[in-house]
């Protein structure tokens, strides 16, 4: 059943009791007006679909009520009804914006046909505002790009808690966009206006990082020469972005939870109490629950700072996005080294698909900048692209029967398991860290398993092929 509700606008009593009995039947919500002044007057109320407006009608003609009703609502369908059915008559109605007409006396089939056609016609226009309304919300995220459903949860709470003053925590393995995601959240907010400030939370001293968060007066240390203001008030109204804060050291970590639970501080060596309105958004690329445990991190900050927890996954968990990536990244750095690359060959793509990226978007978006830079065609070719990542581990068994003559199963695998560690070792560097990462598996199993199979590392190979030169070398030299 419709739940739209119409508006009749009629002068003759019959007409409006005959389609008000009509709509209700048909499922419309009706109200009734029997002048111009007093139908304008309903409208204005708001709620209406459409209207039905008689042509030739006392105080105001239709076409003035017509005109009237499209200021009120542009959207409004409105049918005209009419005894006097011209050719004139629809073409002054249809300019001024009605969205047809009938004539009397009509068939109320064809009237209810025309105005459900109408509706429909509304209907479509408001999906595609609401469509554009999300494409821009899309936009609102112009770097973060996926539409994979993890992302998808990303963008959601991104615009759920943008508007809100919570603390909010970003976490992610470095290079999966943690810094993106805190401007984002930044940009959509009431704050958008002021200071967005990055604190790089691991790459500071103590007492450095201090003075730098609280600022300091004149003299309070060996080398202050004059006033300092620290970032928390350069951030005042705006967001504080601190970024790795699993590496704050814990005697700084109290004097910020202080901070953040009563919004005032003193600047070092100072007496005088600041008081300032900061958002904070914190990110990290390590366990903060386990840093509690071990001690590494005080709870008390880790539960002020977990307000609002937003999780992004690693590029390895969401391939779907890569095509995207890709392209975005592409068209990102041609427009910026003004070079006309349209995108990458279906075999880089594949390569790129395969790959579990260690190092995330990031990684990502600096093999698709060297292939921009390089490339002297259109289209990124495999030879740009590093080895590691077309060498990726991922692969797919080969179907494969056993023989007549049989097999011996515990060498194949002990073979294959060797090759295997072997080429992930070579894909990250010779890094057991990545490359256990990448084969499911704990650091040290992954160490036992390349000194069970007398795997020598990148590093071990390199150093062996030194030594085998020089022994060629020393073999050849005439005594």
């Amino acid at each position: 059943m419709n739940q739209e509700s119409i508006l009749v606008v009629d002068d003759e009593e019959v007409m409006r009791d005959v389609l008000r009995s009509l709509l209700i039947q048909a499922g419309y919500g009706v109200s009734l007006a029997e002048n111009g002044p007093q139908g304008l007057a309903v409208a204005r109320r708001g709620g209406y679909a459409a209207a039905i407006v008689d042509m030739m009608l006392p105080e105001m003609d239709g076409i003035e009520v017509l005109e009237e009703l499209k200021r009120i609502d542009p959207e409004l369908v409105v049918l005209m009804i009419t005894a006097y059915a011209s050719v004139e008559t629809a073409i002054a109605a249809m300019k001024k914006g009605a969205f047809d007409y009938v004539a009397k006396p009509f068939k109320h089939e064809e009237l209810l046909h025309i105005l459900a056609n109408g509706l429909n016609q509304r209907r479509l226009q408001d999906e595609n505002r609401q469509l554009r309304t999300a494409l821009r919300d899309q936009g609102r995220f112009m770097e973060i790009v996926g539409k994979s459903p993890r992302m998808l949860q990303v963008f959601q709470l991104v615009s759920q808690a943008a508007p809100s003053r919570s603390t909010i925590l970003v976490v992610g393995e470095s290079g999966t966009g943690k810094e993106l995601v805190a401007k984002a959240i930044h940009a959509h907010s009431p704050r958008k206006d002021k200071a967005f400030v990055v604190v790089n939370s691991g790459s500071l001293p103590p007492d450095l990082l201090e003075s730098n968060l609280f600022g300091h007066v004149k003299g309070a240390f060996t080398g202050a020469v004059y006033a300092k203001k620290g970032l928390f008030e350069l951030a005042d109204k705006g967001t504080l972005f601190f970024d790795e804060i699993g590496n704050i050291p814990l005697e700084t970590q109290a004097k910020l939870l202080r901070v953040m639970q009563e919004r005032e501080f003193m600047r070092l060596g100072g007496i005088d109490t600041i008081k300032v309105d900061v958002r904070v958004v914190a990110a990290t690329n390590i366990d903060l629950h386990r840093a509690v445990e071990e001690g590494r991190f005080r709870e008390d900050l880790y539960y002020r700072l977990n307000v609002i927890a937003i999780q992004l996954p690693p590029l390895r968990q969401r391939k779907e996005d890569i095509p995207a990536l890709v392209q975005h990244f592409v068209d990102k750095y041609a427009r910026e080294n003004g070079k006309e690359v349209e995108g990458v060959t279906p075999d880089v793509l594949q390569s790129l698909m395969d790959y579990d990226w260690p190092g995330n978007v990031r990684e990502l978006e600096n093999v698709i900048e060297r292939g921009v830079v390089l490339t002297t065609t259109q289209l990124i070719s495999p030879d740009l692209i590093p080895e590691h990542v077309k060498s990726s581990p991922s692969f797919h068994l080969p179907q494969v029967s056993v023989p007549p003559e049989g097999i011996n199963l515990r060498e194949i695998i002990a073979s294959f398991e060797r090759r295997l560690i072997e080429s992930t070792l070579e894909a990250t560097g010779g890094v057991q860290k990545d490359a256990a990462r990448l084969l499911g598996l704990k650091p040290t199993t992954l160490n036992e398993m390349i000194k069970r199979h007398a795997i020598p590392l990148p590093r071990d190979r390199e150093r062996r092929g030194v030594v085998r030169e020089e022994e060629a070398a020393a073999k050849s030299t005439p005594a």
